[in-house]
């Protein structure tokens, strides 16, 4: 004897777990690149902090690359060399490259708030879906208690 009704209404119930799952592996993503965004601006706000501090005649450490550093005497910081974007870079005095990087950091900021706006967006579909998915169980607790009682008075009228 079966309990009708149930077999599409737990593939319903898969079918929107796999969707809160999808959702939940795009917020991860998001998260991530959230993090990836914050730490582009915690360098932007170290070249800020250190174009502030160094001096001409300052040594510096310069990165070459693969972990490996060589010590460097900062000849002009007339000439700073920042980054444009898509991969052009332009030699600029000390106020126009921090002025350039303090776009950078709005830009970020922008995106930071485009994702996380995002990532809000997605956690409220998941959230519905979840409470859909709730609605969806006790529909079906109901109507099996109603056929167990049904199943009940029927072998009690006989």
């Amino acid at each position: 004897m079966s309990l009708g009704g149930g077999g599409q209404g737990q593939q319903q119930l898969q079918q929107i777990s796999q969707e809160i799952q999808a959702i939940e592996a795009e917020i991860d993503e998001l998260d991530e690149e959230i993090e990836s965004l914050r730490q582009e601006q915690r360098d932007v706000d170290e070249a800020i902090e250190a174009i502030d501090r160094i001096e001409t005649g300052s040594t510096v450490q310069v990165p070459l690359g693969g972990g490996a550093y060589v010590r460097a005497e900062v000849q002009d910081l007339d000439e700073i060399i920042v980054t444009l974007g898509a991969d052009f870079a332009a030699e600029q005095e000390e106020a126009d490259a921090v002025e350039a990087l303090e776009r950078r950091k709005e830009t970020i900021d922008a995106q930071i708030d485009q994702v996380d706006e995002e990532r809000s967006d997605l956690e409220a579909e998941s959230q519905q879906l979840e409470q859909q998915a709730q609605q969806m169980q006790q529909q079906m607790q109901q109507q099996q208690m109603q056929q167990m009682q049904q199943m009940t008075e029927d072998g009690d009228d006989e």
